[in-house]
């Protein structure tokens, strides 16, 4: 079985549009309460998923910064930010923003602190850059909340266990309002959302069924002939499998 991890921007992209990230991102944009002539910057911004929305959110008389350290994806997100003039993409680290002091009305975070050295000195960053009453949005899930319904509860557990370890700060969902705070910022709102997978296919492109699955074998945290039946039967049975996102928003 293949191990390798798949190509990060086909990743982010299949996240993204499936059901459940489709949800949770309507639902992300509509609390960071983007408007016109807003500038807002998007932290960690990938290939540019979501800046082509926030670009039309605030319209020509607004400002888009996406911010990301990977130059493969600002090529990607420049590339799909080719028609709107208002939006950039720069280099940068989200510990240590390129940017000025009081200089943004938003900024956003999503699914980019579980993978940060230091999460809070990210929160921090983001909130040395935004101006008095301007607002920060992050976005992330608590990986050790994730289940996978089936019969065989144990390499369920075990699956959920080790794919949580593969994240550096996989219950940074549960942290974020923690970590606002922390860096001086009042929390506006908190929601925590299910988000659910009824599909085997959809399922095993977003949480690696099989590949994490053949990882914990080598591992030695699951059975070999445990992990085939486990993803025999939940490939040919109803699926369901489900993990607690946070969207957290904080002002300055």
């Amino acid at each position: 079985m293949n191990l390798s991890s798949p190509d990060p921007i086909t990743y982010l992209d299949t996240a993204a549009g499936s059901p459940a990230g489709r949800d949770y991102k309507e639902r992300f944009l509509a609390a960071l309460d983007v408007r016109p002539g807003h500038t807002v910057i998007d932290i960690g911004c990938g290939p540019g998923t979501d800046l082509p929305r926030i670009a039309g959110a605030v319209t020509g008389s607004g400002r888009v910064i996406g911010i990301d350290n990977d130059p493969r994806m600002r090529a990607e997100a420049a590339r799909r930010l080719a028609d709107w003039p208002h939006a950039e993409i720069r280099a940068g680290d989200a510990h240590d923003l390129p940017l000025a002091d009081s200089s943004a009305d938003r900024a956003r975070t999503d699914r980019v602190l579980q993978h940060l050295a230091d999460p809070g000195q990210a929160v921090a960053a983001a909130r040395r850059v935004l101006r008095p009453g301007g607002v920060l949005g992050m976005a992330e899930p608590d990986w050790d909340t994730l289940t996978v319904a089936g019969d065989d509860l144990e390499t369920s557990r075990a699956f959920a266990r080790f794919t949580a370890g593969q994240v550096r700060n996989p219950v940074v969902g549960r942290q974020l309002v923690r970590l606002a705070t922390g860096a001086g910022l009042r929390v506006r709102s908190v929601d925590a959302l299910a988000v659910v997978f009824r599909d085997f296919g959809t399922a095993d492109k977003v949480l690696g069924l099989r590949r994490n699955s053949a990882r914990a074998v080598e591992a030695g945290c699951i059975a070999a002939a445990s992990a085939e039946s486990w993803i025999g039967r939940l490939a040919a049975e109803p699926f369901l499998a489900a993990f607690t996102f946070y969207l957290v928003t904080a002002v300055r």
